[in-house]
């Protein structure tokens, strides 16, 4: 079947292409050589998430004008399609194309900000397009220059995550600070420089950052509470340095970090990134206009490992502090591929308050944990394995009277590897009203989620 598919793949061009196995996860590549050793080469993958989810809705929710204390919702978490390669010994490319949280009320409310109807056929995009270029190599040891759309991030590995090998059913999305005001989906136009210098691992990039004004949605008024500002843009800088202690992980595509290698490797990192961005926010108080700078740091130690090498168990874990400054008053409230459209309860100085969203990003500092356990292979025969998961998530942020802490839990069932899993989840986050005190939120009652995902991937 996978020969087939790869005729039809490249039958324009009038070859065949290779189907070579690699070391990690379980995955079969689909990729035409360029050489008679394989050493250059152009890759193909495809990832398709599916989610079917049962939503306890946030108070006040109506889905296209209709009250509802619940949903149930189908939809696309991630469609993507990779294309790149190593072209000479130095030249690599890659480019990302696909679309996010596809599913009845995608486009919604019917017509963006320009006044013209919304289309739901037109929401795949370029994720990333980019080039780089390899100055030195000794060993595993390189240092590598590019620039483009890209992932290349600082503040942390779930900055810049690989989809298709996440433990969780998803990813911190906190940790992906800017997606979708400054940046695309968590793209950034860069230029970067990244590399492996014996146990370290770094990467460091200059950043362009959008305008808050093209990402589709009206942009935040200008108010009490720092938003993101509408003048003097200033260039972004991230920076992220990882030290390996045992194996040092897959550096072949520019910033995505693997979630879970299942046993694969031997892996413990601790890790140290950043975000800045002179005059990224800006506030009114009482007559005047004052901007805020963007700091956001981050620590945080990654092991993920085999207990038994013939059994197949393993285990994976994340600890990491986040300090994210804003600006005075910054809360941004973000639900996943949210299954609602509006609210009766509105929050003040919120928006998007609907549905399965809740106080995501936020000035403060976020503690976030996971872990999983890997059991032995062939557990459940020829149709593989389980691992079970739990996250946590605590948010202390400023105009929040009580801490956001956000529980999830369930299990992996790994058909093969990362190539087809099912994933079964339980999310239970809190609810929040206007307070007493002016600008403040306090917690109102906890609401949950179930969510299956169907992964399949090549």
């Amino acid at each position: 079947m996978k020969k087939v598919l790869c005729s039809i793949l490249l039958a324009s061009s009038g070859v065949m292409a290779e189907i070579k196995p690699t070391d990690d996860n379980n995955k079969s590549d689909i990729r035409y050589s360029l050489n008679s050793s394989g050493s250059h080469y152009v890759k193909f993958t495809f990832t398709n998430q599916a989610w079917f989810r049962f939503n306890e809705n946030n108070p006040g929710t109506t889905v296209l004008s209709d009250p509802a204390s619940n949903t149930f919702d189908i939809g696309l978490r991630r469609t993507r399609m990779q294309l790149f390669g190593q072209i000479t010994d130095r030249v690599f490319f890659y480019t990302q194309f696909g679309l996010n949280n596809f599913n009845k009320t995608n486009g919604f409310p019917g017509y963006n900000t320009a006044g013209t109807p919304s289309n739901r056929k037109v929401a795949a995009f370029f994720h990333d397009a980019l080039g780089e270029y390899e100055i030195q190599r000794k060993g595993n040891s390189f240092i590598r220059f590019g620039g483009g759309l890209t992932v290349v991030n600082g503040l942390s590995r779930f900055s810049q995550p690989s989809i298709g090998t996440i433990m969780t059913m998803d990813v911190p999305i906190f940790a992906q600070a800017t997606v979708d005001q400054t940046d695309q989906f968590a793209r950034k136009l860069a230029i970067y420089s990244r590399g492996q210098v014996g146990k370290f691992n770094y990467r460091i990039a200059v950043a362009d950052p959008f305008p808050i004004e093209t990402n589709g949605a009206v942009p935040p008024v200008l108010g009490g509470n720092a938003v993101f500002a509408q003048k003097k843009h200033k260039k972004q800088l991230d920076g992220l340095l990882i030290y390996n202690i045992f194996d040092t992980e897959d550096n072949t595509t520019p910033g995505y970090m693997t979630g879970t290698y299942l046993g694969k490797r031997k892996v413990w990192n601790v890790e140290a990134g950043f975000i800045a961005q002179k005059n990224a926010t800006w506030r009114r108080e009482g007559a005047d206009t004052l901007y805020s700078n963007m700091n956001l740091w981050s620590v945080a130690s990654y092991l993920d490992m085999p207990l038994d090498t013939e059994k197949g168990t393993a285990v994976s874990g994340y600890l990491g502090f986040f300090h994210m400054d804003y600006g005075k008053g910054y809360l941004r409230y973000n639900g996943s591929m949210n299954p609602a459209t509006g609210t009766t309860l509105p929050i003040a100085g919120a928006s998007g308050t609907h549905g399965n969203a809740y106080p995501m990003f936020g000035t403060g500092n976020v503690t976030y944990a996971q872990a999983g356990y890997k059991f032995k292979d062939g557990l459940l025969g020829s149709q593989g394995t389980l691992m079970p998961f739990a996250s946590v998530q605590r948010s202390d942020y400023e105009r929040l009277k009580d801490p956001m802490n956000l529980y999830n839990v369930g299990v992996n069932w790994i058909i093969k590897g990362n190539n087809a899993k099912l994933t079964l989840n339980y999310e239970n986050r809190p609810v929040y009203k206007n307070g007493v005190v002016a600008n403040e939120l306090v917690k109102d009652g906890r609401k949950g989620a179930w969510i299956l995902q169907y992964q399949v991937s090549i």
